[in-house]
């Protein structure tokens, strides 16, 4: 065999090994993107043009996230918000819609506090998806429900409804650190 001949071999074994660890480096990075963002991965692919383009994304929002100071609640500040979250379930009785907008007004107030910025809603949803991208559709069903209850168009039980998505959200937030939320619903 030659050595042009065996240099050609080389040369087609190294670039097909190449090849396949790119492949496999960019297989493992969607898989640890589907997981890492649960049900947010496939939204935002289906709202990208491509899914190369939507995992840009995703990896942007990883960046941006990873530079966020996200701490723990002190646990005095854990209890005041979780009596302020009881507050606000025994006004949706006589006040449904002032609960519904004050669930939010909560949520955005803990998001804040665990560091989170409250600018943009858009830009919430964005910060939050890198780790709560699981509770990230119930934020956003109770989002929908409060703007519709701003002009009144809301019913009870969307506004009940709207109550159980903030809870969700909020729990998870409140839950940082492997500590439990209380267990009223």
């Amino acid at each position: 065999m030659s050595t042009s001949m065996l240099l050609a071999i080389v040369i087609a074994v190294v670039v097909v090994v190449v090849l396949i660890t790119l492949a496999l480096a960019f297989f493992r990075r969607r898989r640890a993107l589907r997981e890492r963002f649960g049900p947010e991965y496939e939204r935002t692919v289906d709202d990208a043009d491509s899914r190369l383009a939507a995992e840009r994304e995703l990896s942007t929002r990883e960046k941006r996230h990873d530079k966020l100071d996200i701490k723990p609640l002190p646990d005095g500040l854990r209890e005041r918000y979780t009596r302020d979250w009881d507050d606000v379930q025994h006004e949706f009785v006589d006040r449904p819609e002032d609960a519904v907008h004050d669930a939010d007004r909560l949520v955005t107030s803990l998001m804040q506090a665990r560091g989170y910025p409250t600018g943009s809603y858009d830009q919430q949803l964005k910060d939050l998806s890198v780790e709560h991208g699981g509770t990230l559709e119930h934020y956003r069903a109770a989002h929908e429900i409060d703007a519709l209850s701003t002009g009144h168009k809301a019913t009870t039980e969307q506004l009940r409804s709207a109550m159980v998505h903030y809870r969700s959200l909020f729990d998870e937030l409140l839950l940082d650190g492997g500590q439990t939320p209380h267990a009223t619903a």
